[in-house]
């Protein structure tokens, strides 16, 4: 559900933050072949990190999410770039694109 207010005992927090990915020399290889692939170990990693992805876009690596109140920004995004990277490193690196 969009707008979704979520609660603890003391507070009243929607915390939704747009994360864009960018492969490196914006290379196109990203938009083709591997993008799905991308979204799929994405919305994984998100799940185990019990983070809701609100939205995906369809033409680029945009994720909407909402994440808790208890977990930085940057913690969460820094997990998922790192974590990420290891899991597209271990399916691809050694196709030819």
């Amino acid at each position: 559900m969009k707008n979704e207010v979520k609660y603890t005992a003391h507070s009243n927090y929607r915390c939704e933050y747009h994360v864009v990915f960018a492969p490196k020399y914006r290379r196109k290889v990203i938009y083709k072949a591997l993008r799905n692939d991308i979204i799929e170990i994405l919305k994984k990693l998100c799940k185990e990190m019990k983070v809701e992805i609100r939205e995906t876009c369809s033409d680029h690596i945009h994720i909407l999410v909402s994440i808790s109140l208890y977990m930085s920004i940057s913690q969460f995004v820094g997990t998922l770039k790192s974590k990420s990277a290891l899991m597209i490193f271990d399916r691809h690196a050694n196709l030819k694109y």
